[in-house]
């Protein structure tokens, strides 16, 4: 299902990462700069579909059409975090029975406000990891913002990975890049997270 054709907006720009500082301010609240720092480094491009954790993919629009595609890799479930958005309409229709479907619909912009649906994701992502044999493919349009978010949410509320840890462990993968406005609220979810954890 891989391509060597890389996605639009799936190249980071070289400039971006020329005068990046870390501030050693508080070493456990990362800045924005600094994850853009990381989420620019490492792997610049990605396939059409990356397997990002155990039976978990990370992808975008042409594969999440390939039913067949799916079928082949054994895909039992759907999150798409572009439902109801242009070229991305998935449906449970569209899938049929043989793939549990499930969509939020995000805009991928700085604006929109993913937090709301970052529980209800992570408690899809995780039932359907629990289901024995099941494999999730979570997508959007290109499969490095929403999508990408949501399952950074995932490791962060289920296996307790930090941001920063879980975006280096997507990207041992996949290159993701969230917006800027999804990187604060993913920021506010680490916080919360470490405030929970600390407490009595």
């Amino acid at each position: 299902m891989s391509s060597t054709d890389d996605l639009n907006n799936c190249h980071p720009p070289t400039s971006v990462t020329e005068g990046c500082s870390t501030s050693p301010e508080d070493p456990e609240s990362p800045t924005l700069a600094e994850l853009e720092c990381l989420l620019y480094s490492g792997k610049s491009s990605c396939n059409h579909v990356d397997e990002v954790w155990p039976n978990l993919f990370l992808g975008d629009m042409c594969v999440a059409h390939d039913r067949h595609g799916l079928w082949k890799m054994g895909i039992t479930h759907v999150l798409n975090a572009a439902h109801g958005k242009m070229y991305c309409k998935g449906s449970h229709d569209f899938y049929g029975t043989t793939v549990d479907y499930h969509g939020v619909p995000a805009n991928d912009l700085p604006t929109f406000d993913m937090s709301p649906y970052f529980y209800s994701a992570a408690d899809y992502i995780h039932k359907a990891l629990d289901t024995p044999g099941a494999k999730i493919f979570v997508h959007c349009a290109v499969g490095v913002s929403r999508s990408a978010s949501l399952v950074l949410a995932y490791l962060m509320i289920y296996h307790h990975f930090s941001l920063i840890d879980a975006i280096k462990r997507v990207k041992e993968n996949r290159w993701i890049f969230p917006n800027r406005g999804f990187l604060k609220q993913l920021l506010k979810l680490d916080i919360d997270l470490r405030t929970k954890k600390k407490q009595p």
